[in-house]
């Protein structure tokens, strides 16, 4: 299937008897063939920001993504939920990776630079690398330019903090960092941030590196996710360490071991690494940040992610906030629950009840119950992964879901709201990996109504273990006949 296929996950004939639908609603065609080309798009390529502190890492990336939600202060250990943003120029969407969020001596600045740079470029299709050009390029930009050169990844080189005329000759010394020509900007006034992104889109690849199933037969990929302190070594340690072969540990770029092999039911399985078997980087303070930053670095290379919650204790936000994060990224899931083994019947009725209180997002995911420490259950694992990312992969034909949404309206209006009562003409699945639904409606559908629609579209096709996406486009008819 080509990626850059305009009709999305369509095929020619489902595309024009899609269309036909459109012109029989009275839509504007064009509009219609546009609202499927932008849900059917595949993962978006990905662009990491990286630099030294303070040298406008996050003013940058607001500048680029629009609006001011990287959240900026002057002083560092601001926690922030997310890494990831969505940005759009010139009609081009692609993903933003932030590094701007911690940055504290804790090692000395040069070594929690050089980590977060290194989770950011492991993700990354290409990446912005920030020196402020006033002070010049120091030791730790040195240190950052020898990591991009091993990563090999494509480079725009941004000189932050140019103001003004004086300020064009010291960016232009930058260019013996030996990363090409540096772009002048002011992130905070938006000088020459044009150029900047035109020079970033030249360098991003239209679909990312990791589109997914290119590899005829290539193994699938896991993130295993989930909190500090979860289990997560010991889980993969478990898998890999004793009758399971690792079968072998392919070289990472950046640090030595990123991805490993690992047979499990006799299927080779490609973990990624959130660099929690063998950390490298123990910090105090920061360390979720760290965290989030490494699990959004392993969900983007992943197809699935199976999120480790430790049954033995309550659900914490951070368990949600990581679920969260897999399924903002649009990855098949499975939650596993460790230490299963120790919970006595009490616990186990207590956590059935906060699952149900506390996991309602993911109802949808199948759930596992395991023992890293024992390794019990473990096989469990692989017909769950297998059913997440059979959901994922799910496609609806359009006649089929058509006969589905004409019997839900008709059996459940939405509700008439100042007179009028919106309804859904018709839809399609532009895309697949996660599903996503394009619905077109005669006005404006509520929250609630969008909510029901989801769980009908479960209901009817099943889609265990994916987030489903529907994004509803209300279109007037035109020419209204009456």
């Amino acid at each position: 299937m080509d990626q850059h296929d305009e009709h999305g996950d369509l095929g020619d004939a489902e595309y024009a008897e899609f269309m036909e639908l459109a012109a029989e609603e009275g839509l504007d065609l064009d509009e219609v063939a546009g609202d499927l080309a932008e849900m059917g798009h595949g993962p978006l390529p990905v662009l990491a920001v990286v630099g030294r502190p303070n040298v406008g890492k996050s003013t940058l990336v607001n500048r680029i993504i629009g609006r001011r939600e990287a959240v900026v202060e002057d002083r560092p250990g601001v926690t922030r939920d997310r890494v990831t943003y969505e940005a759009n120029w010139n009609g081009r969407r692609f993903k933003i990776v932030d590094t701007g969020g911690w940055e504290q001596d804790v090692l000395g600045i040069d070594a929690s630079v050089a980590a977060q740079a290194e989770f950011a470029i492991e993700a990354a299709d290409a990446v912005v690398f920030v020196v402020d050009s006033t002070v010049g390029a120091t030791d730790t930009d040195e240190a950052v330019v020898k990591l991009l050169r091993r990563a090999g990844k494509p480079v725009v080189l941004a000189a932050n903090k140019v103001d003004g005329p004086s300020g064009e000759a010291d960016a232009a010394a930058l260019w013996n960092l030996g990363l090409g020509e540096p772009f002048p900007v002011s992130s905070l006034h938006g000088r020459g941030t044009g150029d900047l992104l035109d020079a970033i889109l030249a360098a991003l690849p239209e679909a990312p590196s990791m589109t997914f199933g290119d590899l005829a037969g290539g193994p699938r990929r896991i993130a295993l996710i989930g909190r500090p302190n979860v289990g997560k070594s010991s889980l993969l340690n478990r898998v890999a360490g004793t009758d399971r072969v690792v079968v072998n540990e392919v070289a990472g770029t950046t640090r030595d071991p990123v991805d490993e092999l690992i047979e499990l039911g006799g299927v080779t399985w490609k973990f990624i690494d959130t660099a929690g078997i063998r950390r490298r980087v123990h910090l105090a303070e920061g360390a979720d940040y760290y965290a989030s930053l490494r699990t959004a670095a392993a969900l983007e290379k992943a197809e699935v992610a199976v999120i480790l919650i430790d049954g033995s204790e309550t659900l914490a936000e951070q368990d949600t906030r990581i679920i969260t994060m897999a399924v903002e990224a649009g990855r098949a899931v499975v939650i596993a629950y460790n230490k299963w083994d120790l919970l006595d019947e009490e616990r186990r009725y207590y956590l059935e009840r906060e699952i149900e209180r506390d996991l309602v997002q993911v109802q949808w995911a199948p759930r596992v119950n395991v023992s890293a420490m024992t390794g019990r259950h473990m096989e469990k694992l692989v017909p769950a992964i297998e059913t997440a990312l059979a959901g994922w992969e799910t496609r609806v034909p359009t006649g089929r879901l058509n006969a589905f949404l004409g019997e839900l309206v008709a059996g459940h209006p939405h509700p008439i709201r100042g007179g009028k009562q919106p309804r859904i003409l018709f839809g399609t699945q532009a895309g697949t990996r996660p599903p996503r639904f394009v619905l077109f409606s005669s006005g404006f559908l509520e929250a609630g109504y969008r909510r029901f629609v989801e769980r009908r579209l479960r209901e009817e096709f099943g889609f265990a273990g994916t987030p489903i996406q529907v994004s509803v486009r209300v279109r007037e008819k035109r020419g209204r006949k009456k």
